[in-house]
């Protein structure tokens, strides 16, 4: 499946070497994997900056872009910011859908957004997958968690000069993903945001959304955490393990699935094509209503635990698409903002 095909299929689905010196982060310090480097920097459009990463756990570079804040010597805080189900290799982006580039131009912070990671849930793979190494013609090695968490913030704070301070938002896929890499980092982010994403990665429901993306690659889930009973996927489920979720604020968002302000022709992202809206009103609907499941029971678990830092934006309308989580950017920064001092 070339790449072509997987941008029809994404659309779809979404409406789814070098030892860095440690750097002291916090006063902890922070050292990347022997052989993570930067490969290439650089200068775009603005104050776009376009990167790779050697990343040594995946053997081969990964591509980045980041937004730099207009005052570049003084140091900033970094927002790693996560693509959903098409990774950034397709159209459906923070960069092709939504006023990410305005919207951080006078904020002081460094957006790292990786274009890379489509089907992978953004974690590590116990094996090599042949069909996503097919689909998105890279080997087939997967271990997103650890280029995340370990390999690329030293790389990102050495070569950009930022304070050391994280935080993490995601969509979709990626909403998923993000809730999971603060449970295995949880001294690396201040904050998290998830939009639209299903905590619930383990359960019959649950299993079938993770199945369903990462099938529309041509890979196997069972490469990812092994059998569909086995211990890992409920070790990577951040509903039964919602008490490992690190004490710092989040912004966890759903809509209901039933169409809302962004569901309408009005909607510039539709191009005034019915087709398009139909699309994003039934497939992006089903899609949204099953992660207003996961998120409506995770809001339960948490409060069950006596979390109060996490705001929860549980819409009464909305579907699976980038209006409402371009709404979500704007209402979550406040938070993030404050959280990592930008």
């Amino acid at each position: 499946m070339n790449l072509g095909m997987l941008r029809g299929i994404t659309s779809t689905a979404c409406a789814v070497a070098l030892v860095l010196t440690p750097v002291v982060v916090s006063g902890t310090t922070a050292s990347a994997a022997p052989g993570a480097v930067l490969v290439s920097q650089s200068t775009g459009v603005g104050q776009l900056v376009e990167i790779k990463v050697f990343s040594p756990s995946m053997q081969r570079s990964i591509a980045l872009k980041v937004l730099r804040p207009t005052d570049t010597q003084a140091p900033a805080p970094t927002l790693y910011l996560l693509n959903g189900a098409g990774g950034g290799e397709d159209a459906a982006n923070w960069f092709g859908q939504t006023d990410a580039v305005e919207f951080f131009a006078d904020k002081h912070v460094n957006v790292v957004i990786p274009m890379e990671g489509a089907f992978s849930y953004y974690t590590d793979w116990q094996n090599p997958d042949e069909g996503l190494a097919e689909t998105l013609e890279n080997n087939g090695r997967n271990m997103w968690a650890t280029f995340l968490t370990e390999e690329l913030p030293p790389v990102i704070d050495s070569t950009f000069g930022t304070t050391g301070v994280n935080a993490l938002a995601g969509i979709s896929m990626a909403g998923t993903s993000v809730l999971d890499l603060t449970i295995q980092a949880p001294d690396l982010y201040r904050s998290a945001s998830a939009y639209s994403g299903c905590a619930m990665t383990s359960d019959p429901i649950g299993q079938a959304f993770v199945k369903t993306v990462i099938n529309m690659g041509g890979g196997d889930a069972k490469n990812m955490w092994g059998p569909l009973d086995s211990e890992a996927w409920r070790q990577h489920d951040p509903y039964l393990q919602a008490h490992r979720l690190p004490n710092i604020p989040m912004y966890i968002s759903s809509g209901s699935g039933f169409p809302g302000i962004h569901d309408t022709l009005a909607n510039a992202r539709l191009d005034n094509d019915t087709r398009k809206l139909l699309n994003q009103t039934l497939v992006g609907g089903t899609i949204e209503a099953a992660a207003n499941f996961c998120t409506t029971r995770l809001a339960q678990r948490t409060a069950e635990l006596g979390r109060t830092n996490i705001t929860y934006n549980i819409r009464p309308m909305g579907t699976h698409s980038w209006g409402y989580w371009e709404d979500d950017l704007h209402s979550s920064w406040p938070m993030i903002a404050q959280s990592i001092g930008a």
